[in-house]
């Protein structure tokens, strides 16, 4: 048992270095469009299903709240939590429009869309891409393997984040390390180093 905890360990630390090599520029330049959007006072939404629904909700807690200093709240919305909301879509239309209808009604020209998918071929994520480009939003989109269905529609003025690995284990731990950076990032743009 505790060679598997090891061996899951080495796999971790092997997939976080590797990313750490191919990943900072990507990483910087979505930050970039983050701190620009909301210096123009827009807002950020996220979405993702399963475990990257929850990383899309822990991106706007760590920013309406605090990352890890005291600041203002900083606006983020996440898709993923409304569950009135995204049943009824479900139900009367598609499981595949629980985003883009969100995006459709709250969206605004300027804003962000945070995507997540670890494999990329999320529908309902890959129709949100398509929703936030109707609205004159720019995505910032965190992948995995191949990149998937999600690579065809971004377009030039998009970012993928895309982790060097075909483990969604793996996938999702740097994708969590790449919300914290971009957290910090974000931080540490608006507010400097003395807040």
């Amino acid at each position: 048992m505790q060679d598997r905890i090891i061996s899951h360990f080495g796999a971790s630390i092997e997939t976080k270095t590797y990313a750490a090599e191919v990943l900072p520029p990507f990483i910087e330049h979505a930050a970039q469009i983050m701190v620009n959007c909301l210096i123009r006072e827009n807002k950020i939404l996220t979405c993702g299903n399963g475990g990257s629904a929850g990383d899309a909700q822990h991106f706007s807690s760590e920013l309406l709240n605090r990352f890890e200093r005291e600041r203002p709240g900083l606006p983020a919305i996440a898709l993923t939590t409304d569950s009135s909301t995204i049943t009824s879509i479900a139900n009367d239309y598609s499981y595949n429009e629980i985003f883009s209808k969100q995006i459709r009604a709250l969206g605004n020209a300027g804003d962000v869309l945070l995507a997540i998918s670890t494999s990329g071929n999320s529908a309902n994520v890959v129709q949100a891409i398509q929703a936030a480009h109707e609205r004159d939003m720019i995505v910032v989109a965190l992948s995995g393997k191949d990149g998937g269905d999600m690579r065809a529609v971004l377009t030039d003025n998009d970012v993928e984040i895309r982790v060097p690995s075909k483990s969604t284990a793996r996938i999702q731990e740097v994708h969590l390390l790449v919300i914290h950076c971009l957290c910090d990032l974000i931080d540490h743009s608006l507010f400097g180093d003395d807040y």
